[in-house]
């Protein structure tokens, strides 16, 4: 009965409709719930149109099918006769993907209509034979008051955003092009939101779950302590595990050192045992420990420090390159991936470390942490690639990586199982690329002879026995110089991810993805934006992040994670942990409900409180805006070729800087007026000073350099804070200006730099090595 009706009331209005052209209109399906649409886990009976896609679950559904009888009870049957597809038409509109918008409800804050949201001509025609049927189905005593005006009627009915109207919406191109898909901008970005999860880390570096049932995360920050957060994202004040006076670490931003990598044993809920990965050293000499620890007997929620067993050590020559994951596979086995030995090029030996079998440095070791043989704290798997080769460690499970920073193990499709047990990787390059890697038992990954696709050592690249694997996906530095390896999404909460690789870069701060096809074997490319205009406009989401993207992780049911912060330094409080989230589509309610295992806390917990905005624009979110870290002190070593260290978190890529261009362009400046000019990417409130006096611009000399005259020039350029005062040329060099102002010494309520104490215009004892810059901010750093 329902889809005879369905046709009655909206039919006329249809025909009309369908010769319209659609208008424009930013497409952001969403429920009454506040949350995306859905495919119902089966056919609807009443509301069948939206059995593909919408907002009702088949309980919802009958709820609706009541309702229409309980109608048809109460109104004469004449009436009814003429207007039951007026009413299954309204009531429906419930299960519409785009509910919301109809029913006013996009901001939880603001009352909720009791009919959609109705376009000016069907209103018109319904109004003529059925508007009694309102007074049945809104309990709304100013729409009936309204009932004899035709023109306020409809009026009152309608949207202040036509596009939405009912039946418009259904017919509107642009609202139902690739509903219920992810969606892309115009060049091709695909745009998803975020949920922050946890805030005020000091690098972030690793986020892992128990597999205990109790969907507890652990969170390790680079300093050397590791967080425990419930279910609610309460966190724990007592630290799960704190060995900050062991592990090796600085202040400085770029330091590749610290506590890289945590594990929990496959059956740590009976024998809880974890196994973490963190730098020492001694004066000069450093070196990279992996060790087991266990929980507590007292205390599920905290590590028994006395109980740390070293498994293994591995001399680090450098600083740089010092790996840090991680991993159990599915064969029970603990995975660990380790840099080349820092420098640059690997210059290790003739081979250098990576292609060195007999080495453990730039390699992916697998060893059997449940037995020990042979003297050591570990076993060998027996099909272990080399175990049997005496002139290679038996450790090594595959070769010839650089720095491989977060790998991941594909869970495999929630259905068919397709794809578990794949090993992916990001692989940090040298000088051109970055790349992803697909690890398999006793393959060749190309270090140091080949970067990416292109050949680096063009002797050993050149070499037959070689064998190397290349990646199924490389990119330029022109798009990101630090790959942060992800994971292959396998959650439940949103199916249109499903199979897609997502990872990032840490110095660029772009996301990216990565879908197979299966029928060949390649690898498509996305971009992932966040949601440009109102796609995000969710309650609880946001559409921006911090750009240094240091790791990746997955929840214990599946969903996807990723950390990042807004200055890479092992003590600096500004990591964030967010959850992605697709708006396209969810789940059906229900189905990916979780009942964590009860957990005995004895800690105070301190409750979360997200501190992330919602950013409104029309376009798509960019990227973040990335600050240069400086360089962390490096021991004086020599090298073949010039060094470009990768980053471990905080890391800092090497790489000359590009003269940008100023942010502002005055056309007749004042005497005193400043510009910032910043290399290509960075956005405005950051960059090199430079000043106008005496009829030219010109640089400013660090010499004095502070905040209060960054505050000076800030607050010229229209910005209330400044953030901090840039020195030694970190926006690049002005060398084709002259350097005007040297000494500069403000109080900070100077109006400009000429009114500030310095050694007079034009006169200077410095170098363009020196010259000043700001960032500069809107909002208060220290709020």
């Amino acid at each position: 009965m329902a889809g005879r009706l369905a046709g009655a009331g909206a039919l006329l209005a249809l025909r009309v409709l369908l010769a319209l052209r659609a208008l424009p209109a930013a497409a952001h399906p969403q429920c009454l719930d506040f949350r995306p649409p859905f495919r119902p886990p089966q056919p609807l009976r009443f509301c069948a149109q939206y059995s593909a896609f919408g907002c009702c679950a088949p309980e919802q559904d009958a709820a609706l099918a009541h309702r229409f009888g309980a109608l048809a009870a109460r109104v004469d049957a004449r009436v009814w006769a003429a207007c039951a597809g007026y009413a299954l038409d309204l009531l429906c509109q419930e299960c519409s993907p785009y509910a919301a918008h109809l029913y006013d409800a996009e901001d939880p804050s603001t009352p909720l209509r009791t009919v959609p949201g109705l376009c000016e001509d069907y209103c018109l025609d319904m109004w003529q034979t059925c508007r009694g049927l309102f007074r049945h189905l809104s309990p709304d005593r100013e729409l009936w008051a309204l009932e004899g005006n035709r023109a306020k009627f409809c009026r009152y009915l309608s949207l202040d955003d036509a596009d939405y109207c009912f039946p418009r919406l259904l017919v509107n191109e642009n609202l139902n092009l690739n509903l219920g898909r992810v969606a892309a901008d115009a060049k091709g970005c695909l745009q998803l939101c975020l949920e922050e999860v946890a805030n005020g880390l000091r690098n972030p570096v690793a986020m892992v779950h128990a597999r205990d049932g109790t969907h507890r995360l652990f969170v390790a920050e680079q300093v050397g302590l590791v967080w425990a957060y419930l279910p609610d994202r309460s966190r724990l004040e007592k630290p799960f595990l704190n060995i900050s006076r062991a592990v090796l670490t600085s202040p400085w931003e770029g330091d590749e050192r610290g506590f890289l990598g945590i594990a929990f044993h496959p059956d740590s809920r009976r024998n809880r045992r974890l196994f973490v990965y963190y730098s020492v050293g001694v004066d000069f000499d450093e070196w990279i420990r992996i060790s087991e620890f266990r929980v507590s007997q007292d205390d599920e929620n905290a590590v028994d420090h006395s109980s740390e067993r070293i498994i293994l050590e591995i001399e680090e020559p450098a600083s740089n390159h010092n790996g840090g994951q991680l991993l159990f596979g599915d064969d029970g086995y603990l995975y660990l991936f380790t840099g080349d030995g820092g420098m640059a090029g690997d210059p290790f030996g003739k081979l250098g470390n990576a292609q060195n079998k007999s080495a453990l440095l730039g390699k992916v070791l697998r060893i059997d942490v449940d037995r020990r043989e042979r003297g050591a704290p570990y076993g060998i798997p027996p099909d272990n690639p080399f175990a049997g080769d005496p002139a290679a460690r038996p450790e090594v499970y595959a070769l010839g990586v650089r720095n491989m920073w977060r790998c991941s193990f594909d869970r495999g499709d929630p259905e068919s199982g397709a794809g578990r047990g794949r090993l992916f990787c990001g692989d940090v390059g040298q000088n051109k690329f970055e790349e992803v890697d697909l690890v398999e038992r006793g393959r060749n990954y190309g270090w140091r002879a080949r970067e990416g696709f292109e050949c680096y050592d063009r002797k050993l690249c050149a070499n037959a026995s070689l064998d190397d694997v290349l990646p199924i996906f490389a990119y330029p530095h022109k798009m990101g110089k630090s790959v942060t390896g992800g994971y292959v999404y396998r959650g439940c909460e949103y199916p249109n991810l499903n199979g897609l690789y997502i990872f990032g870069d840490f110095m660029s701060g772009r996301l990216m993805s990565l879908r197979e096809n299966p029928g060949t074997g390649q690898w498509r490319y996305s971009e992932i934006c966040m949601g440009r205009g109102q796609t995000c406009a969710f309650p609880g989401l946001i559409n921006n992040y911090y750009p240094h993207i240091i790791s990746f992780a997955e929840d214990e049911a599946g969903e996807l994670y990723f950390m990042s912060t807004a200055v890479p330094s092992a003590t600096a409080a500004r990591g964030v942990i967010y959850k992605v989230i697709d708006p396209s589509r969810r789940a059906p309610p229900g189905k990916c409900q979780i009942h964590p295992a009860h957990v005995k806390v004895r800690s105070r917990l301190i409750p979360f409180v997200p501190k992330e905005k919602f950013i409104r624009t029309p376009e798509s979110t960019p990227r973040p805006t990335v600050r240069a870290p400086t360089k962390a002190p490096r021991r004086t070593r020599p090298t073949p070729r010039p060094a470009r260290p990768t980053r471990r978190p905080g890391g800092r890529r090497g790489g000359g800087r590009r003269r940008g261009r100023p942010s502002t362009a005055e056309p007749a400046p004042s005497n005193g007026a400043v510009r910032l000019v910043r290399p290509a990417g960075l956005s405005p409130g950051r960059g090199r000073v430079e000043v106008f006096a005496e009829g030219r611009w010109g640089t400013v000399c660090d010499d004095a350099w502070d905040t209060k005259a960054a505050s000076v020039v800030c607050r010229q350029l229209g910005f209330a804070h400044a953030v901090r005062a840039v020195k030694r040329a970190e926006f690049g060099e002005g060398r084709t200006l002259p350097i005007l102002l040297d000494d500069v010494r403000c109080v900070g309520s100077e109006r400009s730099l000429l009114e500030c104490a310095h050694a007079g215009v034009g006169t200077h004892n410095c170098g363009h090595q020196e010259d000043a810059g700001v960032v500069c901010s809107h909002e208060d750093p220290d709020s």
